[in-house]
């Protein structure tokens, strides 16, 4: 589903745009068109936007470890 936004471009960027949507689709108002064509194209696929928005795991868990912990934090909480 489209979602509109605002995008900040330098005055370059922003003709190299028109250019390239005028080039492709033979008007300037195809500019959202081509900036998502070329965010794909740069970005590879879906999957690698998502994993620039949300980055691999900085730390691994192993899920023994946290039911450990978990049984650790009960019991202290139990003799309180």
């Amino acid at each position: 589903m489209p979602r509109r936004t605002t995008v900040i471009l330098d005055y370059d960027v922003y003709e190299a745009l028109v250019q390239e949507s005028v080039r492709r689709y033979g008007t300037a108002r195809a500019l959202s068109r081509v900036l998502n064509e070329l965010l794909r194209e740069r970005l590879g696929a879906e999957e690698e936007l998502l994993r620039l928005i949300y980055p691999e795991k900085l730390v691994e868990v192993e899920q023994d470890k946290v039911e450990e912990l978990r049984r650790e934090l009960s019991k202290g909480l139990e003799q309180r």
